[in-house]
């Protein structure tokens, strides 16, 4: 499902649900950038993470 994941989409990091919503910022060779609403910019690995995206939010 990461690859699938593209800028400007929504998602949650399920082991951080206190991190809050997210936005792809960008995802690039299995590296994905996100910004969320409490804790700023993360990289997450997609190899280890996978995101959930948010639709509708």
């Amino acid at each position: 499902m990461n690859a699938l994941l593209e800028p400007g989409m929504l998602v949650r990091h399920p082991a951080q649900p206190d991190w809050g919503l997210g936005q792809v910022q960008s995802n690039i060779g299995g590296r994905i950038t996100v910004n969320f609403e409490h804790v700023g910019k993360v990289v997450i690995d997609a190899r280890h993470i996978e995101l959930v995206p948010v639709f509708g939010a």
